[in-house]
């Protein structure tokens, strides 16, 4: 049977991550959905989802901090090839690194670094919190369904500035370009939390539950 592991290291309320992807592993028919901190459940894993609230070098600190995990997803996705979806910060420790309270190195999985937003328009706040409308840049299979407009919800400060514009999926406009979804190979992120996007999150996680890169 599948089983997707949402990966739990203390960054972050999961359960309504959770509650979302059991939903709609349950109406794909996509198999088991576990929150879990073990490597071996990690190992075993046909899919694998690493959310992460906060800062990026509290999130990285903290997934090191578990003996064993990271060494496990990084061999499932890198080795075995298992779909893997970064959320929030999840998705920003994808980069070459962050810049957040100094450098902090990233998995280098997508090369790019983390940067602060700087709106051109200075009366925008920052964090970048609340709903914004999704700019498609190259089609993917977890974007199946989802077009630009549609809506996806935003919390930070922070975005991830890609190297190689193909690893550039959609982007969102805060009085400029906002990084919303990177991708390569079988590496999906997204800076929004799918899980809180109403429809258009629900898509994407039934997408990615569903998706053999």
């Amino acid at each position: 049977m599948s089983l997707t592991v949402l990966v739990d290291y203390d960054s972050g309320n999961l359960h309504s991550a959770e509650k979302a992807f059991q939903r709609m592993a349950g109406e794909t028919g996509a198999g088991e959905v576990i929150v879990s901190a073990r490597p071996e459940d990690v190992a075993r894993a046909t899919r694998i989802v690493l959310p992460g609230d906060g800062a990026f070098p509290a999130c990285r600190r903290a997934l090191d901090a578990v003996p064993g995990l990271f060494a496990a997803i990084e061999e499932a996705v890198l080795h075995n090839g298992r779909p893997f979806l970064g959320i929030c910060i999840g998705m920003q420790m994808l980069a070459t690194r962050g810049l957040e309270y100094g450098e902090t190195a990233g998995f280098d999985w997508i090369g790019g670094e983390v940067t602060r937003i700087a709106p051109q328009d200075p009366a925008l706040k920052v964090p970048h919190m609340g709903w914004n409308d999704l700019q498609i840049h190259k089609a993917h299979p977890v974007m199946t369904g989802v077009k630009s407009g549609d809506h996806a919800y935003f919390v930070h400060s922070w975005q991830f500035r890609t190297a190689n514009a193909p690893d550039l999926i959609a982007s969102v406009d805060y009085a400029g370009p906002v990084t919303a979804i990177v991708g390569r190979d079988n590496i999906i992120g997204t800076q929004f939390h799918p899980e809180k996007s109403a429809a258009t999150g629900l898509r994407i996680i039934a997408n990615f539950l569903t998706w053999r890169p």
